[in-house]
Parts: structure tokens; C-alpha cells; sequence
């Protein structure tokens, strides 16, 4: 279990109150004390009604999860101005329980598979199987996850840590062993489309690309090399973002999954509200962290529940 730090966001306007959640990290360059400078810069820019300010928001310039913070809690607060949950806003009128992946990290295949047995007891039907160390042990790993829940649905991450050849090859050997893979995610180091393009052409199983697609036009640039895109809304900034990220991918014909950063229930919620337009959903963050402060979309027992309520729906414990 993780602990991480964060801050906050909380946007009042008419004794209603927003709130979002930015999480630090070192991969963006986030921390504390960069947080809330750009947070205190940003201030002035808003204006006085939270439709506007979500117009200016997109030309402020902020790193994509202080901006995703600020977004959520817009929304927020738009939503219950207006009596309704986030979800009805983001395009998804109506809302259905979503089973969401776990991730099991890499590991012994011994443990890889006493834990999806563990996640598969507990009710989860998704599991995302981190790889790219050391193929054999990825092979075997995979191998004692399917045998530990049998009917669970696999998704498969080497985080970027494959050559081409290697990608090819180590799906090729897991399919071959009997094991479908509902997705590969990232396979290949980001930055080339066609290289791929090129694993696509050669593996059995869906591509879906991470760190390549963060951008509608990054998602326009890998049309027909990916079968997927992986939304995550620190990465593109947002709700209002990510939805544009969203067309651009039904336009170019590429399904979506939505991801997430380790953050609490309150930093997963917008994403949440969004399921409705994904095929794959990985949000799982909540559950990584030793402790919750914030509780509201479920996801103990594999299954994202919301309860209905106006805005994110979630509440500090």
C-alpha cells in the first residue's frame, strides 16, 4: 500500500463548494510547494462564474493534473449548481456499475498468482498483470495469474519496457499457451507510432497506447497503429480534455481505457464519471493507498459504484 501527498483544490461561488485534487509526482516534476504556487498564480485568472472559468482555464498554461484539479472541481461545482451528478455534464446520462482492473506489480510468479487469487476471491473480474522485466518471468507470471482466476479478464502493461521483436514475441508465447489477453498496454518505449503499428500488424491481442496519447492529436497520430488509447485525465487535464480526447479517438476508430494516477477517491472521481465512454477501465488508485480520506465510488469488491448525488458524489470520511 502507497502513501501520497497532495493538495487539495476547493472552488467556492454562490455558497456552493467545488473540489478536485492534484497528487504530487516526480515523473511531472509535481510537488507541494509547485503545486500551490501555480495554484496561487492561477487565482486571479478564473473570473467570477465556474463556466468561464473553465473557458480560461485552457489557456493558463498549467501542467496537466493541476489543471485536471482545477477542471474537477469546476465541475463539481457546475454539477451541483445545477442538481445533477458530474457524469450527466461529462455526456453519460446515465451511469451502471463498472468493474474496474487491479494491478498486480511485478513480482515471483508464485505471488503473482496467490494475489489474483486473493483479488479474484474478493470479486474482482479484471486484472492488469505488470511485465517488461525479464520476459520468462513475464510468461510464467501471466501463466500462474490465469491459473489463479480463470475467469478473470488479463490486461497487460509492460510500462514501455519492450523492444518490438521482444513484444512480438513474449505475446505470442503467452497466447500460445492458451492465455487471452483482453488488451497489451504500451508495449514499446513511447515516441514511435510506427514501430507500433508494426507490433500491431503481428500481435494477438489489442494494443492500447499510454504515454504516446496524451493529446487529440496524439490520438490522431496513432490511427491504425493502436487499437486503444489509455485517458487519463492528470495526463491531459481533465475532464472538459479528456472528452476531446475521447472524440478525437472515436473518430480515428481507437477504443478507449481510462487510467489514473495512485490518488485518493476524491482524485479518482471525475475519471469515474466518465466510464460511459470507455472499454476498458483501470481505476484502481484509490485502492493502492494505505489510507482513503475520502470514500464515494466504491471499487473494494472490483466494482465502481456512485451514489447518485449532485457533483463528484464523493465525501471526506
Amino acid at each position: 500500500m502507497a502513501r501520497r501527498d497532495a493538495v487539495r483544490v476547493v472552488i467556492g461561488h454562490d455558497g456552493l463548494r467545488g473540489h478536485g485534487e492534484v497528487v504530487t509526482s516526480t515523473y511531472y516534476r509535481l510537488d507541494v510547494e509547485r503545486i500551490t504556487s501555480l495554484l496561487a498564480d492561477l487565482r486571479p485568472l478564473l473570473g467570477p462564474d465556474p463556466r468561464t472559468a473553465l473557458d480560461a482555464l485552457g489557456d493558463a498554461g498549467l501542467p496537466a493534473g493541476v489543471r485536471a484539479a482545477v477542471d474537477a472541481a469546476l465541475h463539481d461545482l457546475l454539477a451541483l449548481r445545477g442538481d445533477v451528478p458530474v457524469h450527466v455534464l461529462a455526456g453519460v446520462p446515465e451511469w451502471h456499475d463498472t468493474p474496474t482492473a487491479y494491478t498486480i506489480g511485478i513480482t515471483s510468479p508464485e505471488d503473482a498468482g496467490a494475489r489474483a487469487a486473493a483479488l479474484a476471491g474478493s470479486g474482482f473480474s479484471v486484472l492488469k498483470v505488470k511485465a517488461g522485466a525479464d520476459a520468462d518471468r513475464d510468461v510464467a507470471a501471466v501463466a500462474a495469474v490465469r491459473a489463479a482466476a480463470p475467469r478473470a479478464r488479463l490486461v497487460l502493461d509492460p510500462n514501455g519496457g519492450w523492444t518490438p521483436d521482444e513484444a512480438v514475441r513474449v505475446v505470442e508465447r503467452i497466447t500460445a499457451a492458451g492465455v487471452v489477453l483482453d488488451a497489451v498496454e504500451q508495449p514499446i518505449a513511447p515516441g514511435d507510432p510506427d514501430a507500433l503499428a508494426w507490433v500491431r500488424e503481428r500481435c494477438p491481442a489489442p494494443l492500447v497506447a499510454d504515454e504516446d496519447a496524451a493529446t487529440v492529436a496524439d490520438v490522431r497520430d496513432l490511427a491504425g497503429a493502436v487499437d486503444g488509447v489509455n485517458v487519463k485525465l492528470a495526463k491531459c487535464g481533465g475532464i472538459r480534455p479528456a472528452l476531446e480526447v475521447v472524440a478525437a479517438a472515436r473518430e480515428a476508430g481507437l477504443d478507449v481505457m481510462l487510467g489514473c494516477l495512485v490518488a485518493s477517491s476524491l482524485g479518482l472521481a471525475p475519471a469515474v464519471h466518465l466510464t460511459g465512454h470507455a472499454r476498458w477501465v483501470d481505476l484502481d488508485g484509490h485502492l493502492l493507498l494505505a489510507a482513503d480520506p475520502w470514500s464515494g465510488i466504491g471499487g473494494e469488491d472490483g466494482v465502481l459504484r456512485l451514489s447518485g448525488a449532485p457533483g463528484l458524489g464523493v465525501v471526506r470520511r
